[in-house]
């Protein structure tokens, strides 16, 4: 039945891919109204997404048969089809010349194909085209405009057509934004603004949960909902339209987010797809745009932050999200990372997503500061169409913060090792304040007296150093002018070597403590310290 109905969707998307190919098609995408362009965006709403690079001026490059190219590589042609490079053009740029690559995209792709057609670089087409209007459509002939208008709204035709047949919530959001930004432009209520704006509603009620936070419990996708959502308001602001009760709300309930896992402590956390970002540019972005967030919870999201001015400690106490949004979760379930005075001196690995292996190394529990039963991740991962999504998860049983002045704890379970070996992890993490202690048990709890060996991982970045003492009972951590000590009794402590990938998509040699041993008890406790000595 499985390779039946496999068969039969692949025959289904086959004919679907012809068809999207044939005449019948194309006159139907090619209904378009008679408004003109009416709302002229500011492409200055788009710095938050777009990278501007040096003004390039159009008239350095031959571009009459760019689009003829064949031995082009992949990134290249989406970077070129998707005309976010418009953006770093020189206003002094010609327009004629500018003008006259987009009819030359226009007369090599004015039907659907399945390359330039793509959803996602259709989406980001339309918005650069309509954004960079200074130079794609000021000063031009009319009959310049009509075909300007019709690709604009033929484009945007094809996308409410796909919208619900893309695969990636983020492309329907670029894709939902297109559309709104099509209904602003051309004042078109009923066809475009309405059907955009009932479309991101759904999108929201999709990907978010009831506090607003991405069901995916994905960092980076709260950032990129965040500027999206405030990229389209401000579109609603700027064209003096109503903005939508909705959007004001879901920009709430994100900034929350945005603040607790970010502007409350200025630094980056290497949770569930995070990377190293460059935040600072965003809240540049917000500033100007008179945006402030607010949140003062230590508990949000799934993930616990402590904080005061010299120190910060963070775990991830949420459950795995629902395979569905689990394209980026890693498997880090209790694991921990700790600042010091800003630097950062117990990490996660960070996540790499281009390569396939790499990918799923950095989804293991190994590369979390966590517990590893028997050399196995507390989630499963099966591959499905080329990601690695969340099998057989994990629920989070017991979670609770104690935070006052001089005294701070963090304890939470879950049962993901529960099904295969009968296993409760909890973690209880204390930190003493004045005497820069921090106190760690890890409680290997067993519904069967079974041993099973077990590794905890501490992993620190590329820059910082670690040596082991001569009596080979505690390892000293050289944090740039900081030294601290890490100990750990009863258990073998070593250092081992690792891979970094917290800068996006790349990796570097790092290291980690790790913690190894055999649970012969009921409930094993394993006890670890690290402590402030210089």
């Amino acid at each position: 039945m499985i390779y039946l109905n496999q068969f039969f969707l692949n025959l289904i998307k086959r004919i679907r891919k012809f068809y999207l190919t044939t005449s019948f098609y194309d006159k139907k995408i090619s209904k378009i109204s008679e408004n003109d362009f009416v709302y002229k965006p500011s492409p200055h709403l788009l710095s938050s997404l777009i990278k501007y690079q040096k003004k390039l001026r159009i008239e350095d490059y031959s571009l009459d048969k760019v689009w003829k190219q064949k031995n082009i590589t992949t990134k290249d042609f989406k970077e070129l089809n998707n005309f976010n490079w418009f953006f770093s053009l020189d206003l002094k740029s010609s327009k004629k010349e500018t003008q006259s690559v987009i009819k030359n995209w226009i007369n090599f792709n004015n039907k659907y194909n399945s390359k330039s057609w793509d959803f996602d670089l259709t989406a980001k087409r339309i918005i650069a085209w309509l954004s960079c209007h200074n130079l794609t459509y000021d000063e031009s002939d009319q009959e310049y405009r009509n075909i300007f208008k019709m690709m604009i709204q033929k484009q945007t035709n094809h996308l409410i057509n796909e919208l619900d047949k893309s695969d990636l919530i983020d492309d329907k959001l670029i894709g939902c934004a297109s559309i709104i930004l099509v209904g602003l432009c051309y004042n078109d209520e009923k066809k475009y603004l309405s059907l955009g704006v009932n479309l991101l509603k759904k999108i929201s009620k999709i990907a978010l949960d009831d506090k607003g936070f991405p069901k995916s419990r994905n960092i980076k996708q709260l950032i990129f909902y965040l500027k999206y959502f405030i990229l389209i308001r401000e579109w609603f602001k700027e064209s003096q339209k109503s903005i939508p009760e909705n959007i004001d709300e879901t920009i709430f309930y994100l900034g929350q987010g945005y603040t607790f896992i970010w502007q409350n402590i200025k630094s980056d956390i290497l949770y569930n797809g995070n990377n190293i970002s460059k935040n600072v540019n965003f809240d540049n972005y917000l500033k100007r745009l008179g945006y402030k967030f607010r949140n003062e919870n230590h508990d949000f999201g799934g993930y616990f932050i402590l904080k005061n001015k010299k120190i910060c400690l963070t775990m991830d106490a949420g459950p795995s999200p629902h395979h569905n949004f689990s394209r980026d979760y890693q498997a880090g379930a209790l694991s921990l990372e700790i600042f010091s005075n800003g630097k950062k001196l117990i990490s996660n690995c960070g996540y790499h997503s281009n390569n396939s292996k790499l990918n799923e190394l950095s989804k293991s529990s190994a590369a979390q500061s966590t517990l590893v039963i028997d050399d196995n991740s507390s989630c499963k991962f099966s591959k499905i169409n080329n990601s690695w999504l969340v099998k057989n998860g994990l629920k989070i049983l017991k979670r609770d913060t104690i935070f006052e002045k001089d005294y701070w704890k963090m304890t939470s379970s879950h049962d993901g090792y529960q099904k295969k070996y009968k296993i409760i992890h909890e973690r209880e993490v204390e930190f003493f304040p004045k005497k820069m202690i921090f106190l760690g048990n890890d409680k290997i709890i067993k519904k069967e007296n079974t041993n099973y060996k077990f590794d905890i991982r501490f992993h620190v970045e590329p820059n910082v150093k670690l040596m082991k003492t001569q009596d080979k009972k505690a390892i000293l951590i050289e944090l740039d002018d900081e030294g601290w000590k890490f100990t750990c009794n009863n258990y073998d402590i070593n250092i081992d070597n690792g891979l970094y990938f917290g800068n996006k998509n790349s990796y570097i040699n790092n290291q980690n403590i790790f913690i190894s041993g055999i649970s012969h008890n009921q409930t094993e406790n394993i006890t670890w310290e690290i402590k402030k000595i210089l």
